[in-house]
């Protein structure tokens, strides 16, 4: 009968090495051969990815100050932009002094303009004129930055220190001041003119 017990201890062992395989064959964590993801399929999209992928919509509700009008116009450069402002604070103000209402038209908004222009009628009305001499290089710090619909707005905090004469039939007065303002400029994102325009000016706390 050996014939038969080989068969036998052959089925035993069969069903032994089956039982092995089935706890010791199992797969335990990440396998060498395994592919990482991306290779072969693709990886699901994540929430954060989601959010990178579409910036403009994160931008309208995240976004605000100084980073909207980045996110809006990549090329603003805000210490530019202050040098600009600075100079176009000393425009205005000798340009209103002189009454030069082309350089102001060209410089303010319509309701500015018109502010600014019946001041001047005014002076001119009474005989009077006016200079002014900047003491020392007017100081310009961003107060705030805005983004409404296609318009982007910055606010300007200026400080300077000036010197005006006026004249008229009674003589010469001399008046040296210090001034605080807020002056807002606004562009239009949507306008390839680089150009700023004043269109709000408010006095401040020195």
């Amino acid at each position: 009968m050996p014939l038969l017990e080989l068969i036998i201890f052959a089925a035993l062992a069969a069903i032994v090495l089956y039982q092995l395989y089935s706890v010791l064959g199992r797969r335990v964590g990440r396998q060498p051969e395994d592919k990482p993801a991306g290779e072969g399929q693709p990886s699901p999209v994540r929430p954060v990815e989601r959010v990178l992928e579409a910036p403009e919509e994160a931008e309208g509700v995240a976004l605000s100050g100084l980073a909207a009008v980045r996110a809006r116009d990549p090329s603003f450069d805000l210490s530019h932009f202050l040098h600009g402002a600075k100079s176009a604070y000393q425009m205005i103000v000798n340009a209103f002094a002189a009454g030069e209402r082309d350089t102001l038209r060209n410089l303010l908004s319509d309701e500015v303009y018109s502010a600014f222009e019946s001041a001047i009628s005014a002076r001119e009305a009474e005989g009077r004129t006016e200079t002014v001499e900047f003491l020392h290089p007017p100081r310009a710090d961003m107060e705030k930055a805005e983004v409404d619909g296609d318009a982007a707005r910055v606010t300007v905090r200026f400080l300077a220190e000036l010197r005006s004469r006026t004249k008229d039939e009674r003589g010469e007065a001399v008046d040296d001041r210090r001034t605080a303002e807020l002056w807002t400029f606004e562009r239009n994102l949507k306008s390839k003119d680089p150009n700023w325009t004043l269109v709000h000016v408010d006095a401040a706390e020195a």
